[in-house]
């Protein structure tokens, strides 16, 4: 994932004000250019930062940050941060190994000049200007590491997803001050800066196996096959079949069978079963379309796919007032999460049709339950099906045990729809309602947190829906 660091860094830091209350110390004898501020590496310093640009930088427009510099610097009187007589101090050395395995945790390396540290370094002691530009440019790629694990690289508002950010974002001149530079363990400090949930860990070290499986993979591709393959029948994939799931874990190296078999056997459809139910689907042990389809997702995608999650993970709020309930949809999946943020109660759900009615991504809290709740039918499916239904069908209102009631909430029928009724709901002068029962789509129970959307989570009278591998079938609410 690369992506420049302008726009989106400015839409997510526009408005902070950062307030320097101290100097930092760092114990040991000082360099007098460290602290007069009209030493060479000072001006040097303050020119660097003050011109918001630097060429051998890979982003070398850094204007969105410029006055987090300043604010960082000033109070030093431009003193260099990172480095003394000339060394780096051990905090240096300690962010430039995290810039070089930025990957781990699902980032660009380069995004923070991975590559260019050694040079660098090598040159720390050739002139002011060197030691300026490392420690401007060390700030810089500091600040932006610790954004970009703390918030993500994007702001999930660009994709319209009501999840703010805006609570997560650091002080980050008084973090890189308070917290990094009196560090005796840099990598624990930033730990705590990543989200604090045991999913995040597990895709961070899925992550990490999933790099060393792609690169021993051989990337054959599976051959295509007009029909599902059986159990019992012959396949000519099956050498690479075998040596896939014995890669990523779905076949024990000892149950491999012949190098030169064929034979889509027992043991080779038990290990496809684990790679179907761990990709959501149906897991039959057949090697039909879809799973031939996943089979051969190159794994270098699947890192993509582990890339993204961990970007995703980093959205959600650290902490909640109360333990949260989550929902993932595309897994569609409830889990509800104890007070050490650890799964409580884990349940399938139904969730809204991905392509018309999505159910939206935000964060609210639940402040009630309804029971043997009203459905009151949204504006849009109202006009989307519920009056073309009607145009059907005047006794359609009856069968379905809907009411039809004025926007005050007044009964006008629950029975045979006459033209005015009807050219009434059409103009939106009335409002349709389903009556509380078994047979209702809410079910008999609705549990509210209070939203723009209308969504929330309720019971429902088609339980059926819960033992099918793909459950998108909603308007946007979710079925529990």
């Amino acid at each position: 994932m690369q992506f420049p660091p302008g726009t989106a860094r400015r839409l997510r830091w526009a408005g902070m004000l950062f307030v320097v209350c101290g100097i930092f110390a760092i114990s040991g004898e000082a360099d007098p250019r460290d602290v007069d501020g009209s030493s060479g590496v000072a001006v040097e310093l303050r020119d660097i930062v003050s011109s918001g640009y630097l060429a051998d930088l890979r982003w070398p427009n850094f204007s969105d940050y410029k006055t987090y510099l300043i604010n960082f610097y000033a109070p030093t009187n431009y003193a260099p941060t990172w480095v003394q007589g000339a060394q780096p101090i051990p905090q240096a050395l300690s962010m430039i190994e995290l810039f070089k395995n930025a990957w781990k945790k699902g980032l660009e390396p380069e995004d923070y000049d991975a590559s260019r540290w050694d040079g660098r370094l090598q040159t720390l002691q050739a002139s002011d200007s060197a030691v300026a530009r490392f420690d401007v440019v060390l700030t810089l790629c500091t600040m932006r590491f610790v954004s970009d694990l703390r918030i993500g690289r994007i702001n999930p508002q660009h994709f319209k997803f009501a999840l703010s950010v805006e609570l997560k974002k650091y002080d980050l001149g008084h973090f890189l001050r308070d917290r990094l530079l009196p560090a005796t363990d840099v990598p624990v400090v930033l730990e705590g800066v990543e989200p604090p949930f045991a999913g995040y860990r597990r895709t961070e070290a899925a992550l990490d196996r999933y790099i060393e499986l792609a690169r021993q993979d051989d990337n054959e591709k599976l051959p295509a096959s007009a029909k599902a393959i059986n159990i019992g029948e012959t396949y000519a994939g099956v050498p690479r079949l075998t040596r896939l799931l014995v890669l990523v874990g779905d076949l024990p190296p000892g149950a491999t069978p012949s190098p030169n078999s064929q034979l889509y056997d027992n043991v080779l459809a038990e290990a496809v079963k684990r790679f179907q139910r761990r990709h959501g689907l149906t897991d039959d042990g057949r090697l039909g379309a879809e799973t031939l389809k996943q089979l051969n997702v190159p794994l270098s995608e699947r890192v993509r796919q582990l890339q993204l999650a961990l970007e995703r993970w980093r959205w959600l709020p650290p902490e909640f007032s109360s333990p949260p309930i989550i929902v993932n949809i595309p897994d569609f999946h409830l889990r509800a999460l104890d007070e050490n943020n650890n799964v409580g109660l884990n349940m399938r759900v139904v969730v809204g049709k991905s392509m018309r009615t999505q159910t939206p991504v935000f964060s609210r809290d639940m402040t009630y339950v309804v029971l043997r709740p009203y459905w009151n039918v949204p504006p849009s499916i109202l006009r989307g099906e519920i009056v073309p239904a009607i145009q059907r069908d005047r006794s359609y209102v009856a069968k379905k045990r809907y009411e039809i009631t004025s926007n005050g909430g007044d009964v006008v029928t629950s029975g045979e729809v006459s033209d005015d009724v009807l050219s009434d709901l059409k103009a939106g002068k009335l409002k349709i309602r389903q009556k509380p029962g078994p047979t209702n789509a809410l079910g008999l129970v609705k549990l509210m947190f209070p939203n723009e959307y209308n969504v929330y989570l309720h019971s429902t009278p088609a339980p059926e829906l819960f033992a099918r591998t793909r459950r998108d079938f909603s308007h946007g609410c979710i079925r529990v």
